[in-house]
C-alpha cells in the first residue's frame, strides 16, 4: 500500500522532520512521501472537503478527466478543474498527457500535534 503523510507542525518542528527524512534518504533508507502545513488554517485552505472528496473520486475512478468528474460530482468543470490543479500542485493527484486524473497514493495519514501547530 502506498501511502503519503501529511503533517501540521510548527517551523522548527517541520524542519527538524525534513533534516531526518534528507538524512535518511542519504543513507538509502526507505523514505514515505510527506506534505507540511504550518498551521490547521494552511491545511484547510489547501485541503477543503470538496478536494478530498474529488480525491476519493479519482481513487475509485482513475483515468476520468475533469469534464467527466465534474458531471459525476455535480459541480462546474471549471471548479474541478482548479481543485485537480491544486491537487496536482501538492502532489496528491497526477495528470496524464490527455488530462486523466490519477491517484499516487492508496493512503493519506494526517498527523497534527495540537501543542505544536497552535
Amino acid at each position: 500500500m502506498k501511502r503519503i503523510e501529511i503533517s501540521i507542525l510548527k517551523p522548527s518542528a517541520a524542519l527538524q522532520t525534513f533534516t531526518q527524512t534528507w538524512q535518511d534518504a542519504q543513507m538509502d533508507e526507505a523514505v514515505t512521501p510527506r506534505l507540511v502545513f504550518g498551521s490547521f488554517g494552511e491545511f484547510f485552505a489547501e485541503m477543503t472537503e470538496r478536494r478530498l472528496t474529488l480525491l476519493r473520486q479519482v481513487a475509485a475512478h482513475e483515468g476520468q478527466g475533469v469534464e467527466q468528474l465534474a458531471q459525476v460530482m455535480g459541480q462546474p468543470p471549471e471548479t474541478v478543474r482548479a481543485d485537480a490543479t491544486a491537487l496536482v500542485e501538492l502532489g496528491l493527484l497526477d495528470q496524464n498527457a490527455d488530462g486523466g486524473l490519477s491517484a499516487p497514493y492508496d493512503e493519506i495519514l494526517i498527523h497534527a500535534d495540537i501543542r505544536d501547530a497552535a
